[in-house]
């Protein structure tokens, strides 16, 4: 830590260049950090009414914190929030106990931690079974609704991924078409208009008297999107494992599947940990955009909170509490990435 402290220090004075950052950051951070502490905290308000005890010198946490709730479980019924925390806590707890189980029974039940997932959100969330009533997914909302969206369709977008890698590295005319058309046409379009198709147009294109859930359709459709990204990455890392790595397989005796499974797929999702996190981070990011086809997701519920009579006029507050939830996630994210980069490195 001490070595990786030092070499810090002298690469901030390491060339003139360097030095004239430096000075130039320093003289930055001299002038804006004493007048955010000075709005954040020291002139802040945290506790009040309406907007009317805040005062405008200082941000007025007092509308995060009366809030609050509201960011987290969006328009879902105050009474059965309940449900909400032990949806995602069922899982959550699966994942954690993965930490003291040993490394081949770790990938298993975090594995099982998001297979789980889906069908904790449906029986919970949704209801209508255990006696709990039937909340529809108009209602849901807040950052409840974000994690919904993002860990479905990341949980999603992974195994659709390699199917498409593979399908356009196949050696069968048929698949490789299908599945470089399908990776080429959803890279071509921007996520917002697959929203709008999944959302809006779709319901066109079915039989009269079909109806398929707004959210379902969302997070199918973004699932989809991610795929085709995803499946480029995952294809840099097939490309990336060593020829010798197939042959090696071949002469083993293995099939394509069991090559796959055993030999190259392990290496290759090994190479793309970075650009697979990397992708989770942006479309963790993206799912704002369902604010446009009328989800109440954590960033739309902070627009709604703006514009109540109450608390007129604190929209910095609420974009800079939903600017330090996704950094929280992200950066967690991307902490967990480079943990992994390290344990890989070591092995």
């Amino acid at each position: 830590m001490n070595g990786k402290f030092m070499s810090f220090i002298r690469g901030l004075y390491a060339s003139p260049f360097s030095i004239a950052m430096t000075l130039f950051w320093a003289y930055l951070a001299f002038l804006t950090i004493p007048t955010v502490v000075n709005w954040a905290v020291i002139n802040a308000v945290f506790v009040a009414e309406d907007g009317d005890g805040c005062s405008r010198s200082g941000a007025c946490w007092a509308f995060i914190i009366a809030r609050f709730d509201d960011f987290v479980f969006g328009r879902y019924p105050e009474a059965e929030r309940w449900r909400i925390i032990v949806a995602f806590g069922l899982p959550l707890i699966l994942a954690l106990s993965s930490l003291i189980m040993s490394q081949k029974q770790r990938g298993k039940i975090l594995f099982g931690s998001i297979l789980l997932f889906p069908i904790s959100v449906l029986l919970f969330m949704y209801g209508g079974v255990l006696g709990m009533e039937v909340v529809e997914t108009r209602l849901w909302g807040g950052f409840a609704l974000t994690l919904v969206i993002a860990i479905s369709s990341i949980a999603s977008a992974l195994p659709i991924g390699i199917l498409l890698a593979l399908g356009r590295r196949s050696h069968m005319p048929v698949i490789a078409l299908v599945s470089t058309t399908f990776i080429e046409v959803a890279r071509s379009v921007p996520m917002i208009t697959v929203l709008f198709v999944a959302s809006i147009m779709f319901p066109f294109f079915v039989p009269e008297g079909v109806e398929v859930d707004k959210l379902l359709r969302t997070i199918i459709a973004v699932s989809l999107f991610a795929g085709a990204y995803m499946a480029e990455v995952i294809r840099g890392g097939l490309q990336a494992v060593d020829t010798g790595q197939y042959e090696a397989s071949a002469a083993m005796g293995h099939g394509y599947w069991q090559s796959m499974r055993f030999i190259i797929l392990p290496q290759a999702l090994r190479i793309s940990i970075p650009a697979i996190v990397n992708l989770f981070i942006g479309f963790f990011k993206d799912t704002t955009l369902v604010l446009v086809i009328g989800l109440f997701d954590l960033l739309n519920m902070v627009l709604s909170a703006t514009s109540d009579p109450k608390w007129l006029g604190f929209e910095v507050e609420g974009y800079v509490f939903a600017a330090a939830v996704y950094f929280i996630f992200c950066f967690g994210m991307g902490h967990y990435s480079r943990h992994l980069e390290a344990k890989q490195k070591q092995r």
